[in-house]
């Protein structure tokens, strides 16, 4: 089981109350990663919300060849030290539950806090309150993948722009 310490430190958890904390300890559960490993591929059910506890976690899109993807494709990367890029895999709330992308460690370790979904959505239901302050909180952080996109975006037509002078 999860430590009460461990989760209660999280930006996304610091306004539950101790009782809605509690609630949360036997649905989570916590992997260690290696440099390289892969945590889940693009399309894998997305069973589990995720959230960076130490260490670096990039996400990337396969490219279609089946070459190894490298930091090239890389999307989004995710640091317990930027707490909107703590939390990922966000696709366990939107249908069709699926991983739109492939998460590596990109750090020597990495460890990751999983929250099962299934549970998590069944509390959210029965508890709105926790429901209501989870999804406030994954609103910032799909702002803040909005804004990740807008700058890979820009320097990628900045690139086109000043290659075609």
């Amino acid at each position: 089981m999860v430590a009460l310490e461990l989760i209660e430190d999280l930006h996304i958890f610091k306004h539950f109350e101790t009782s809605e904390l509690n609630k949360l300890l036997d649905i989570c559960s916590l992997e260690d990663y290696q440099i390289g490993e892969t945590l889940f591929l693009e399309e894998d059910l997305a069973k589990d919300m995720w959230i960076v506890i130490d260490g670096s976690v990039e996400l990337r899109f396969e490219m279609p060849n089946a070459k190894p993807t490298t930091n090239e494709s890389t999307l989004s990367s995710h640091h317990k030290n930027i707490p909107e890029s703590q939390v990922f895999g966000w696709s366990c709330f939107i249908p069709p539950y699926q991983m739109r992308l492939s998460a590596y460690c990109t750090s020597r370790r990495c460890r990751v806090l999983k929250i099962d979904a299934t549970k998590l959505n069944n509390l959210m239901a029965q508890d709105t309150a926790i429901g209501f302050k989870i999804m406030r909180y994954l609103v910032q952080v799909v702002g803040y993948r909005f804004k990740q996109m807008q700058e890979e975006v820009a320097k990628f037509i900045g690139i086109n722009m000043m290659n075609s002078w």
